[in-house]
């Protein structure tokens, strides 16, 4: 069954001086701030589009790479990823590197490697961002 997740922004005013409030609305988990500034320069307790990706990419990474451990008979204990998406104003996002550490009995690190490599090609918001290029560093705690 297929299912759809929703999010709202309002904005106000131009690109440079406006900001807007970007809200969650399948959660409810409520609404954050977002502008330029936080997008372009320093956060400034806002958010900002990558930040909410890299939020979506890691949580994704972490479900896809503990779903493929536990199907090849080593489910994780913990796994702890980042995501870094790189935001080069006026060319885009230029890159995005996710950083995952994991305590995974039973497994050494060359698998651990392979199957996190596999779920960076393979969860579904890497295939959304197959025009990124997308990097990992992946090691067992």
């Amino acid at each position: 069954m297929a299912t759809t997740r929703s999010a709202h922004t309002v904005w106000e005013g131009n690109l440079l001086e406006g900001s807007g409030v970007v809200t969650f609305d399948s959660s409810g988990t409520g609404s954050q701030p977002v502008s330029w500034p936080s997008r372009a320069e320093q956060a400034n307790g806002k958010t900002s589009p990558e930040e909410l990706i890299a939020a979506a990419h890691s949580s994704c990474f972490s479900m896809a790479l503990s779903h493929a451990l536990a199907g090849a008979g080593t489910p994780p204990e913990r796994l702890t990823t980042s995501a870094d998406v790189t935001f080069q104003p006026g060319e885009g996002i230029t890159g995005i590197h996710l950083t995952v550490e994991g305590a995974v009995p039973g497994i050494d690190n060359d698998a651990f490697v392979a199957a996190a490599e596999d779920a960076k090609k393979n969860c579904p918001v890497s295939q959304a961002l197959t025009g990124t290029t997308i990097t990992l560093s992946a090691k067992l705690a």
